[in-house]
């Protein structure tokens, strides 16, 4: 689309989490790090929060990217599940065998057997479950006792719960407050601040191939900060609309009007703001331009 037009060797604000683009922002490194020491010391629980949008999942894959050889990870993107098929989901990642109609207890038995293999090749094992705020809390009960398994030295299983913020309500229910009792790490992952958003966007241009000055004025980036809040999925959706509008004009630079035009046409930016970012009869040209690039 507008790749080439700009000397990118691929778009650079896709809102897949893709670790190559991945920035470490004062709080995402710090996250990181949290979860890297927390893993290394052989923690049972892990707990990472943000709101939507943030960078959960990013963070998630950027974490079990670099845990290095001597872990095994399992990967749960959607655990909205009961805890039998919770189980199954975690004996699939593990590359368990099973029966077809295995019983609960040779389940838990094929889990617990294979988790005791790995750490006599002196592997760690780590659970990771994304949007942790939807499983259900029998589910989170069954995830807790997995937690018992151990050797004499160490846990056998550590879970890092990804989540919003009503992961934190739902582990303050009176029937989980052991599961509760045991995250001894946990983040909550805010958003950017507006030097961090100046820093993310040419990070994310450098990656994709940019090689040239500033391509985003800051008059664009500052209309960034106050249409998202901060927010990296936001910015990545506005700024993707808004490198879409500057090409379709013809022009080598984002500007303070793109963007604008982008946040009205983008759901979840803060509408409050809007006028404050308007820059009067641009903005009706910029909106036309927008039109003439996505019918393109």
């Amino acid at each position: 689309m507008y790749a080439a037009h700009f000397g990118l060797r691929e778009l650079p604000f896709g809102i897949t989490p893709d670790t190559s683009f991945f920035f470490g922002s004062p709080r995402s490194q710090e996250a990181l790090n949290t979860l890297l020491v927390a893993a290394r010391t052989g923690e049972g629980f892990i707990k990472i929060t943000g709101e939507v949008g943030t960078g959960k999942t990013l963070l998630c894959r950027k974490f079990m990217a670099i845990l290095g050889e001597d872990f095994v990870t399992a990967y749960i993107p959607n655990p909205y599940l009961e805890p039998r098929t919770l189980m199954l989901a975690l004996a699939d990642e593990l590359e368990i065998a099973l029966e077809r109609e295995v019983d609960q207890h040779q389940l838990l038995k094929a889990i617990n057997l294979r988790l005791l293999d790995l750490a006599a090749q002196d592997k760690r094992v780590v659970l990771c479950l994304d949007e942790a705020q939807a499983i259900p809390v029998e589910s989170l009960e069954a995830l807790r006792l997995l937690t018992n398994l151990e050797t004499e030295k160490r846990k056998l299983l550590q879970i890092v719960l990804f989540g919003q913020p009503e992961l934190n309500a739902k582990l303050e229910l009176e029937s989980i407050r052991q599961l509760a009792q045991r995250i001894t790490f946990h983040y909550h992952l805010g958003p950017m601040s507006r030097d961090d958003l100046d820093f993310y966007v040419a990070h994310r241009l450098r990656v994709a191939g940019f090689t040239g000055a500033r391509l985003f004025t800051r008059s664009a980036i500052r209309g960034l900060y106050k249409a998202s809040g901060g927010v990296p999925r936001l910015v990545n959706i506005m700024a993707h609309k808004a490198l879409m509008l500057s090409y379709g004009q013809g022009k080598q630079q984002v500007g303070g009007g793109h963007v604008l035009t982008a946040a009205r046409d983008t759901v979840g930016v803060r509408r409050d703001i809007l006028s404050w970012l308007a820059g009067g009869a641009a903005v009706a040209a910029t909106a036309a331009g927008l039109a003439w690039v996505v019918a393109r």
